[in-house]
């Protein structure tokens, strides 16, 4: 089994691309897509308290 990792844009047409190398054509595979939102950090975000992290105020006491 072989992992790919990719980086990519969805459009609006919710259609995904993705080009496999061409050593594997003609080959029946099983494919997974696990997918996760890329969140962008942005320079002034605000510092979240330890109860915002799920910690509980007396775990942190």
């Amino acid at each position: 089994m072989e992992s790919i990792k990719i980086r990519t844009y969805i459009g609006d047409d919710g259609i995904l691309q993705i080009q496999l190398p061409p050593e594997i054509a003609n080959q029946e595979l099983d494919v997974v897509i696990v997918f996760q939102p890329v969140i962008q950090k942005s320079s002034q975000s605000p510092t979240k308290t330890p109860e915002e992290l799920g910690y509980s105020r007396k775990f942190v006491e």
